[in-house]
């Protein structure tokens, strides 16, 4: 059994805890929607640089079934790092390694297989402990997370992926405010490992605002410890930065560069922890 983790202050400066469990399911419908609407020609589409439509698909895919395998079942097999490999390295090459091997499942295999392990993900997740420690988010900095970090995580992992697919085939992104909020107030998280080195004055404080029904906004404060999100916002920030939805998640996941976003945003006060907070990546990059 996993214990709790044994100072609960240990991870407040990641902010308050995000509940995604109700999650997994709708987005896992949506997900086989997505997947079920394609034409046979969509799935050899690019959706990411060196990858098809095809190929996101089987990441999800093996991403449900390491989920599944070691946390529900505790199966410690499977690859592990080379000597002198970096986790980014490695997770990368076993990805890569995966995709390869499942270049043999047809469209329609693939999208029935997630179909049924999908939903036992969902389940999954329904059931955990926000409070136990998990898998660390290196992003954020946290290692181990707390569960509902780890979580939120996986949320917007495969949040992330189906939007991939549907920008391949023509689509937009999937703006339902239900899962956006919850994926943008996850990458959030990312601020105080995204600031840890910048210098600035214990107390100053910097203020991420996003526009729209997912939006919100978000202070972080520096201590003499470290960037927090556990500090109550004040009303003179250092800098406020502003960004439309579709400009932050595309940030955090690296589908467009901070300089770009940086033009983007609307900022106000010190420019400098503007364009340090424009460094933010809520993924293994």
């Amino acid at each position: 059994m996993k214990t709790q983790l044994t100072d609960a202050t240990s991870r407040s400066w990641l902010g308050p805890p995000i509940d995604a469990r109700p999650l997994f399911a709708p987005e896992q419908a949506a997900l086989m929607a997505t997947l079920r609407g394609l034409s046979a020609a969509d799935w050899d589409r690019e959706a990411v640089p060196g990858w098809t439509v095809r190929d996101v698909a089987a990441h999800v895919l093996g991403d449900f079934y390491g989920r599944l395998a070691r946390d529900r079942d505790g199966h410690q097999g499977g690859p592990g790092l080379a000597p002198g490999e970096s986790l980014e390295a490695f997770i990368h090459r076993a990805n890569r390694e995966w995709v390869d091997a499942a270049g043999r499942l047809s469209p329609r295999l693939l999208t029935d297989t997630l179909d049924l392990v999908g939903g036992q993900v969902a389940r999954f997740f329904e059931s955990v402990d926000l409070d136990a420690p998990s898998l660390g988010v290196s992003w954020a900095g946290a290692d181990p997370a707390p569960m509902w970090l780890d979580s939120a995580r996986d949320l917007t992992e495969f949040w992330t992926h189906r939007q991939q697919i549907r920008h391949a085939t023509g689509q937009g992104t999937d703006t339902d405010p239900r899962l956006l909020s919850v994926v943008l107030d996850t990458f959030m998280r990312a601020l105080p490992h995204t600031l840890r080195t910048t210098s600035a004055p214990s107390g100053t404080q910097v203020e991420v605002r996003i526009d729209g029904p997912a939006g919100g906004s978000w202070t972080v404060t520096a201590t003499e410890a470290k960037w927090t999100l556990a500090e109550a916002a004040t009303a003179h920030p250092a800098a406020v930065v502003a960004l439309d939805a579709e400009t932050a998640w595309r940030l955090c996941t690296r589908g467009i560069q901070p300089d770009a976003a940086l033009h983007r945003a609307r900022i106000e006060g010190d420019r400098q922890l503007a364009a340090a907070v424009c460094d933010i990546v809520s993924i293994i990059y």
